[in-house]
């Protein structure tokens, strides 16, 4: 690891990259989107679980969670496979540009929700919410003579609705839980969800053939662990307005690929409102850190 601490910026770049690839690897799963879900958590609570239990400290705090905050956790992960559902079930409807676009706004819905708590906006920080939301309604009106890409636009506006959600349950969770158990215990019920949810539709893990579990392992792999882990690492390195804005090259990247493998050339309104999207996003994050959010 010296080698990447003395060239972090190496670490961002795969961040990136890997973050960019969920959708791509998405539209490659011949699965619903519960299943692929499914198989993606599960190889992720595979992973983080020898990480957890060889720790005494960590098992001591896992263990001894309050019921508050394990309810929490339990609900945070709830919503976070709602999200994974409405994402995943959109990218079979939409583009990966477009859908990707759009779950991005997941920090202005997450503002909103803060607002609806009591909180406080400026004036500023309500014009980036415009921007944004003026995106994602140029996004949508362009899909509106397409039905399919339509739903698509919706399924990815309210999957960061829930994704934001579940970021806000975390918030308050974090402030008295360490980041490997909150994330384990929120990883195992978002799995513990999808399980269920596959079963109640009647479809099984491996009904698909060998398509989902490859999928699913490519996800935990390179957009979870190599992707959302990464930039938590980076942290120490460089500031949150500099990895926050990373992660805004995702809808980019993740268009310049699906260009190249799936012909999904991008028309000028969902251009023009990706910009506005992260733009609005980029601004409202500035925003943030100047305030000390």
């Amino acid at each position: 690891m010296k080698f990447f601490e003395k060239r972090p910026m190496i670490m961002i770049l795969i961040g990136i990259l890997g973050i960019s690839l969920s959708g791509i690897f998405v539209k490659y799963s011949t699965a619903p989107s519960g299943v692929t879900a499914a198989w993606r958590l599960l190889w992720t609570v595979l992973f983080l679980t020898p990480a957890v239990f060889s720790s005494a400290p960590t098992r001591r705090e896992l263990f001894t969670l309050p019921k508050k905050n394990l309810f929490l956790s339990l609900l945070s992960g709830l919503f976070l496979a709602i999200h994974f559902v409405l994402w995943f079930e959109s990218l079979s409807l939409t583009t990966v540009a477009a859908s990707t676009a759009i779950v991005c706004t997941e920090v202005i819905w997450v503002s909103l929700g803060f607002l609806f708590l009591g909180g406080k906006l400026s004036l500023r920080a309500i014009l980036a919410i415009a921007i944004t939301l003026l995106g994602s309604v140029l996004i949508v009106w362009g899909d509106f003579g397409d039905a399919s890409q339509f739903l698509g636009d919706i399924l990815s506006l309210l999957a960061a609705i829930a994704v934001a959600v579940y970021t806000l349950i975390g918030r308050t969770v974090r402030k008295t839980t360490g980041t490997t158990v909150y994330t384990y215990v929120v990883y195992a019920a978002c799995a513990g969800v999808l399980l269920l949810y596959t079963l109640a539709r009647g479809t099984g893990l491996f009904a698909y053939g060998m398509s989902a579990p490859i999928v699913g392992l490519l996800l935990s792999v390179f957009s979870t662990l190599l992707g959302h882990s990464i930039f938590s690492w980076c942290l120490k390195y460089f500031s949150p307005a500099f990895v926050s804005a990373s992660k805004l090259c995702e809808p980019v990247v993740a268009a310049i690929f699906a260009a190249f493998l799936f012909g999904e050339l991008p028309t000028p309104l969902l251009l023009y409102g990706g910009a506005l999207i992260l733009g609005g996003v980029f601004y409202y994050s500035r925003l943030e850190m100047r305030e000390g959010k």
